[in-house]
């Protein structure tokens, strides 16, 4: 793994890592956590609403993005790319589809407001918190074009988009900070994965 990679990870992560830890530190527990959030909710209906559209149409407006690369690179003959592309779809399939929902469903964590009991294999919605599933799909999409361009500014960029949108998950009482952080966790592996495939002669044709 290149050393410029990992330089562009963490200036990726900064500004949600720090974000995290600034409700860390501020708050006793992640329960304070989700009662300021609740009551700051109440009182600022603009922002809420601002917070669901983030966190609604995030990962929906990188299906556009990875759709037109995908769509320009079979048209334009860029093998490269296409490969790129097709490798990033399967690896956030199994990370952000697959491996999300099963770690969801087999730890049962609550979501804020729902008590501190966890229920394992429930299957209800209420009792799974962790990871963050929107948190590990939108690092999974931008983290590996992140690295792909290696360009400071549209590494930052892309963080910054990356903090709003782990932030708008919390503010709006459907995760702990902590699932958000686990969620950046498991979408950075899979963006770390989704590159090195591609880079590799792994399923290339000799």
């Amino acid at each position: 793994m290149r050393c410029t990679s990992l330089k562009h990870w963490a200036l990726y992560s900064a500004p949600l890592l720090l974000v995290l830890a600034a409700l860390w530190f501020g708050f006793a527990s992640e329960g304070d956590v989700a009662a300021f959030f609740r009551d700051h909710r109440a009182a600022h209906a603009g922002l809420k609403l601002f917070m669901k559209a983030v966190t609604d149409w995030c990962n929906p407006l990188f299906y556009l993005v990875y759709a037109v690369m995908l769509l320009t690179a079979w048209r334009t003959g860029n093998r490269e790319r296409l490969r790129f592309v097709l490798v990033l779809l399967v690896v956030q399939g199994v990370v952000a589809g697959l491996a999300v929902h099963f770690t969801k469903y087999l730890i049962g964590r609550p979501r804020p407001g729902n008590g501190p009991w966890y229920e394992p294999l429930s299957g209800r919605a209420a009792q799974e918190a962790l990871p963050s599933g929107h948190t590990t799909e939108i690092t999974g999409w931008t983290l590996p074009l992140a690295l792909r361009l290696s360009r400071l500014a549209v590494t930052a960029l892309f963080g910054l988009f990356l903090a709003l949108v782990g932030f708008s998950r919390i503010y709006l009482g459907w995760h702990h900070p902590s699932d958000v952080f686990f969620g950046w966790l498991l979408g950075s592996v899979g963006g770390f994965a989704a590159v090195i495939i591609a880079d590799s002669s792994l399923f290339r044709r000799s």
